[in-house]
């Protein structure tokens, strides 16, 4: 139940009530992994700060290496938030097949090795990775046409790929199957999959609209993961963009 609390308080952006009810919760259970990793992400959401995380992270690979990919979603995040790519790489082959991302917005291996490659500025490798991305994301659209976050997933890679007008289509064709207005949860983040579309192909007024739509609900983007994430970069330097990042920053 103080988890559950805490999700909430999280996703409404209250971090002092996440971390005053994360700290009761381990004060019943101290060693719980899932409620330690929680607590030192408030640090990263709400300050941009990846040290507590960072910290835990290797604490826990130390322990108990066998059992690393119960939090390699985790690590691979603290590892892209850092710019660490031989961290990020070591943290993807942990996750295995996995997907990342959430419950609507899923991102494949393939996608996040695309993403590195991007980070890295190795446009060849990105380019060949993210052509990989899109036959299997093709697929899965495909076998599932009602399924808003595939086929964000899917104008994400064409962003990447250069195909502008499918990307906006496919973006624009997710934010009609699954409507903010009708689910607030599950519509924001399709919202902000569309505003990550718009950021790639360089639509950086559209970009910043959709995520001043996305931060008007609950589960849209942190201070930390607009601050430090490289999904973000293409945003980096805009005016609209920092005074958004800005307006979230801890006062």
């Amino acid at each position: 139940m103080l988890e559950q609390t805490a999700i909430t308080y999280r996703d409404l952006r209250r971090y002092a009530e996440e971390e005053a009810i994360l700290n009761r919760a381990l004060a019943i259970a101290p060693n719980d992994v899932e409620t330690k990793l929680e607590r030192v992400q408030v640090e990263l959401d709400s300050r941009a700060d990846t040290g507590p995380l960072h910290q835990l992270i290797d604490e826990l690979r130390a322990k108990d290496p066998g059992a690393i990919q119960s939090v390699a979603d985790t690590w691979l995040t603290c590892a892209l938030a850092e710019r660490d790519p031989t961290a990020a790489v070591n943290a993807l082959a942990a996750l295995g097949e996995d997907s990342v991302g959430n419950e609507v917005v899923k991102y494949s291996p393939r996608i996040v090795e695309g993403l590195i490659a991007r980070m890295t500025k190795d446009d060849a490798k990105a380019r060949a990775t993210f052509t990989a991305a899109r036959a299997e994301q093709e697929k899965l659209v495909r076998a599932r046409p009602d399924d808003a976050g595939a086929l964000c997933v899917l104008g994400l890679i064409d962003a990447a790929l250069g195909r502008k007008e499918e990307a906006l289509h496919e973006g624009r064709g997710a934010t009609e199957l699954l409507p903010v207005q009708k689910d607030a949860i599950s519509g924001t983040r399709i919202v902000v999959c569309f505003a990550m579309i718009a950021a790639w192909i360089g639509n950086k007024d559209l970009a910043c609209q959709q995520l001043g739509v996305a931060l008007r609900y609950p589960t849209s983007p942190t201070y930390g993961h607009l601050k430090l994430s490289p999904w973000w970069d293409p945003l980096r330097g805009d005016p609209c963009f920092e005074k958004i990042v800005a307006s979230l920053a801890p006062k």
